[in-house]
């Protein structure tokens, strides 16, 4: 292809920042000895409420953070937003794991484990309560997160739903 930059990133690339949630290696046990693999849970967000998350496999470490960093970019979901926290309590579950979090005053900080933590701050939430319950495997409190972000409905979208202004739901 003439005129073809491989290294050119579009300008809704760079507006992303990645960040590497959990390594895991696992080992092969064949007739020469160990075959390892990699597998890297990635989180990808702009801060401004979209967030993604990806999981990618491979033989060496890099390649598979690359490959987890462009399944997180297909995969990204809008996180409705209070100000600079969520607009309600949830409970997200997913396998064993369930998350919960709740809506924190200003100057609050994100309260949490490492990997909700990093989909949190990805998403560009910073006051924030949360607790990991049941049990901490990373690959399902990050779904179990996600599942929660999904459900979250701001208040001009139960209003519209409900078919009344939001000053309506205020009295």
């Amino acid at each position: 292809m003439a005129g073809y930059n491989d290294k050119a990133k579009t300008t809704e690339d760079t507006e992303f920042e990645d960040k590497v949630i959990h390594i895991n290696r696992c080992a092969k046990v064949v007739k020469g000895g160990r075959r390892f693999s990699f597998a890297a849970i990635v989180v990808v967000g702009n801060k401004k409420g979209q967030v993604g998350v990806g999981l990618g496999k491979a033989t060496e470490v890099p390649e598979a953070i690359k490959k987890a960093g462009k399944r997180a970019r297909k995969a990204l979901i809008s996180v409705p937003l209070d100000g600079s926290t969520i607009p309600h309590e949830i409970t997200g579950t997913f396998g064993a794991s369930s998350v919960l979090m709740k809506p924190a005053p200003e100057g609050s900080g994100v309260i949490a484990s490492s990997a909700i933590r990093a989909i949190l701050e990805a998403a560009g939430v910073r006051n924030i309560l949360t607790k990991s319950l049941k049990r901490d495997n990373p690959h399902n409190v990050v779904r179990a997160t996600l599942e929660a972000l999904k459900t979250l409905r701001s208040l001009s979208d139960i209003a519209k739903s409900r078919g009344k202004t939001v000053a309506d739901l205020h009295s």
